[in-house]
């Protein structure tokens, strides 16, 4: 079932367009020093506010700073983000909401409500009133995020451990005493494999957007560059030209990212829901 799947994650246009997309942000940020000379905080000898040119792809910004270095070194900070975000989420809401269907009773019933409660509580201002007390950083990001975006996974991760564990297979192994532990690894997350990458697609692309939009508010740390920070700097500067080389491809850089998870996310859960795919292949049929 699960091979099925990823291979129509792959062969789907939407599939292959998201995974070309983050593909594409995966190596502008991994080969970031070798794609640029320069480091992101580095005042070079070219004036400020240049146009782009050989040196400079996307021209210097007010403190003679290279925005294509910037703009790479941005996309290490959206992607680990949204990486850790995607990991640390996944891994909390499968030890809660797997273990909840496991045990059910008393146990199940308080990680529900839990889960209730954090879902009511509003993140922006959770993260506001954190960063006015705790200095913020990439890691504190990734720790508020994923302590504020597990409940979700942990609710569809019970309902589908529910069914599984009524499983002939898994029935067997309780009989026979595997502990939860096992039970988890051996026999639930391997038939959640393609539910569990959606739910962290879903979570790494908010992480990403959340990120940007606390830089661009100023919720970030100081020395770390981001795609948030750098349209709020560019933002200042709108009635300059520079806003055509310096705001517009980093507004362009965080939509492809987001478009890409969205795409893959999409796709994955077309190959996952019956209903979804029929559709998509109607739809397709139309055209």
């Amino acid at each position: 079932m699960h091979v099925n799947v990823w291979h129509e994650v792959v062969e789907s246009n939407m599939g292959k367009a998201g995974l070309l997309l983050i593909g594409l942000m995966v190596v502008l940020a991994v080969f970031a020093p070798v794609l640029s000379p320069y480091s992101p905080r580095e005042n070079t000898s070219t004036p400020a506010f240049s146009r782009p040119s050989a040196d400079h792809w996307l021209g210097t910004n007010d403190a003679r700073q290279d925005i294509w270095t910037q703009l790479l070194y941005g996309a290490r900070t959206s992607l680990t983000v949204g990486f850790g975000v995607a990991l640390l989420t996944a891994l909390i809401s499968i030890l809660v909401g797997g273990t909840a269907a496991i045990f059910g009773g008393l146990y199940d019933r308080f990680w529900m409500r839990v889960v209730d409660a954090t879902m009511a509580v509003p993140d922006v201002i959770v993260i506001i009133l954190v960063a006015a007390y705790l200095r913020p950083n990439v890691l504190l990001m990734i720790l508020l995020l994923s302590a504020l975006s597990w409940p979700g996974g942990a609710r569809v991760i019970r309902a589908q451990t529910l069914t599984l564990k009524e499983r002939m297979h898994v029935s067997a192994a309780r009989t026979f005493g595997a502990g939860w532990s096992h039970l988890l690894v051996r026999h639930i997350i391997p038939d959640l494999g393609p539910i569990l990458v959606a739910i962290m697609i879903q979570d790494a692309r908010r992480a990403v957007f959340m990120e940007a939009g606390l830089s661009f508010l100023g919720i970030s740390d100081p020395s770390v560059m981001s795609w948030g920070k750098m349209m709020q700097y560019a933002r200042v500067f709108t009635y300059l030209e520079v806003w055509k080389w310096w705001l517009l491809p980093t507004g362009l850089a965080l939509s492809l990212t987001l478009m890409g998870l969205s795409f893959t996310g999409y796709s994955l859960e077309s190959a996952l829901d019956p209903r979804l795919r029929e559709a998509d292949h109607h739809h397709d049929g139309g055209i």
